[in-house]
């Protein structure tokens, strides 16, 4: 039996690229950071920000567009609004 093709979304892929923009800026202004312990609280507090961006991206590239990675692209946007608050 045919492997049935994953759906596309264009809007979706440029939130993704997006995101990763965003995720390695944010990682890499974490490790400008000099003082060890306030560096390993923001590393901590970035981590769900992390992990719901890998999700996104790696469930997107296996199943493509569904309901699934729409809630965890607003995972991700929710992470990122309380990480940066």
């Amino acid at each position: 039996m045919a492997k049935r093709r994953r759906k596309l979304s264009p809007e979706l892929e440029k939130k993704i690229s997006l995101a990763k923009k965003q995720i390695e800026l944010i990682t890499a202004i974490i490790h400008d950071i000099d003082e060890d312990d306030i560096q390993e609280e923001y590393k901590s507090a970035f981590l769900p920000v992390m992990s719901a961006y890998m999700s996104l991206d790696q469930m997107y590239k296996e199943v493509g567009f569904n309901d699934e990675t729409t809630e965890l692209h607003q995972l991700y946007l929710t992470n990122l609004d309380k990480f940066k608050n």
